[in-house]
């Protein structure tokens, strides 16, 4: 499935321009950013039950918190990461970047985003230009390759099956260390990025 936008002539073009050059930038100088939500009462979509049976499981009940994730995808780890209780405001992502995502930026480096406000994108993309010898570029949210490890991410949190903000906290570490630096090297050859 695939975003009805994508056949607007405009975003068709820049996703062209995109293509062209995302061919030609080293992958250790991208650094794609974004966030993801996760919530107390996650549960797996999914499971197994032997044949002709139902799989019963229980889901909670009441009341639950939501939660922000941040994190920036380099070609061999995730950096920079940020856990936030409730929702993203501008006030919370003007933090992150200022105080988290900029400490970790190396000369060189370019930053990819998405799906960010003009005032994000703004500050994010003067942000970034002030560190050494950095820029910035904003992309079509269906070629950031942080989407794909957010949805395992967010796979092994419903497993996790965490019901305390601080359960999810340390859930989100440990399913961070099931990452490999393979696994994040080929969410950006699946993006079409040349690794």
């Amino acid at each position: 499935m695939a975003a009805g936008e994508r056949d607007h002539p405009e975003v068709a073009r820049r996703r062209a321009q995109w293509a062209k050059y995302q061919g030609r930038v080293e992958a250790e100088r991208l650094v794609f950013i974004d966030d993801t939500w996760t919530r107390t009462d996650m549960t797996p979509l999914r499971g197994w039950a032997p044949r002709g049976h139902r799989l019963h499981t229980k889901v909670p009940h009441g009341r639950w918190k939501t939660m922000t994730f941040l994190a920036a995808l380099r070609h061999d780890r995730i950096d920079a990461p940020w856990f936030i209780e409730g929702p993203i405001d501008g006030v919370s992502f003007r933090t992150y970047v200022e105080k988290v995502l900029l400490p970790v930026l190396r000369p060189g480096n370019i930053v990819v985003l998405d799906n960010l406000g003009t005032g994000a994108k703004q500050f994010t993309t003067s942000s970034v230009r002030s560190a050494p010898n950095c820029t910035s570029c904003p992309i079509l949210a269906d070629l950031n390759p942080i989407a794909q490890a957010f949805a395992k991410l967010k796979h092994l949190l419903r497993k996790a099956a965490a019901r305390t903000v601080d359960g999810v906290c340390a859930a989100i570490g440990q399913a961070l260390d099931a990452f490999t630096p393979e696994q994040y090297a080929n969410y950006l050859k699946n993006s079409g990025y040349g690794i």
